[in-house]
């Protein structure tokens, strides 16, 4: 049982890894860290639409689900 929660904590972990990195919206890795706060686009903020929505609620599932199985796999 215990092998269960760790094989399905693994595949959730990796999909939530894959899901924000799809998120960054930064080109460089000086973005992905916070850095280049010229005037772009970079300091707007706006709602989230269509596609962008869609993968930021499966981040915050995803993100529920592996905390879920980590307490799970703890008190197992």
């Amino acid at each position: 049982m215990s092998r269960v929660f760790a094989v399905v904590q693994i595949i959730v972990s990796v999909l939530l890894v894959v899901a924000v990195i799809i998120q960054n919206k930064g080109v460089g890795l000086s973005q992905t860290f916070g850095g280049g706060g010229g005037g772009g686009e970079g300091n707007t903020y706006s709602t989230k639409r269509g596609a962008e929505k869609i993968i930021f609620v499966i981040t915050i599932i995803l993100s529920i689900i592996f905390l879920g199985l980590a307490f799970a796999h703890l008190f197992i």
